[in-house]
């Protein structure tokens, strides 16, 4: 009688520190990444500024019905001719609101996963040297010393493909393989 063949387990393998799969040939081996090169930060960038525009959009309208209610309830008046957006057009208050708004998301992006929608898009995520996510300090000096994408320019100058924020923040953004952007990293 011949002998049936055994399967052994194979063992997990962890892929860039995060994801988990089967192989049996290595046992908990961390996964070298490429860091990211300009073409595909820009369309990222690209990508992301659509979805920026769209949670500003949003955001003025929830503080365009938040004014509509509290002049509803007669908190406050329109002036002679005016309306609701002429209460916040030119009010410093609402470009702060605004920024805020695009430091949410960005801070909230990084730090919870390491990707905004148009970094997991293009497949790249930013953490620390060490493999970890940023933190709230790094991520809004990441933000902050962006300088709208221009900071980007800075990977064109160097052989390590720092971009100015990546280099002040002490953080890197790198591509990802296929299987490790399919991981659900979020905390």
């Amino acid at each position: 009688m011949p002998k049936k063949a055994t399967k052994q387990a194979k063992k997990p393998v962890a892929l860039d520190n995060h994801e988990e799969t089967n192989n049996s040939d290595v046992e908990n081996e961390f996964v070298p990444v490429q860091r990211a090169g300009f073409g595909r930060r820009m369309l990222a960038i690209l990508y992301d500024s659509l979805v920026v525009t769209a949670v500003i959009m949003f955001a003025f309208a929830a503080l365009l019905a938040f004014i509509a209610l509290v002049v509803k309830t007669g908190l406050i008046s329109l002036p002679e001719g005016g309306d609701h957006a002429s209460l916040l057009q030119g009010n410093p208050l609402t470009t702060l609101y605004l920024i805020a708004v695009v430091l949410w998301f960005y801070v909230g992006f990084w730090t919870r996963g390491g990707q905004t929608l148009g970094m997991r898009t293009w497949r790249l995520r930013v953490r620390n040297t060490d493999n970890s996510r940023i933190t709230r300090k790094q991520a809004f000096i990441r933000a902050l010393t962006a300088l709208f994408g221009l900071g980007n320019l800075w990977v064109l100058f160097g052989n390590d493909k720092l971009a100015l924020q990546d280099r002040l923040a002490k953080c890197e953004v790198v591509v990802l393989s296929a299987e490790a952007n399919q991981f659900k990293n979020w905390k």
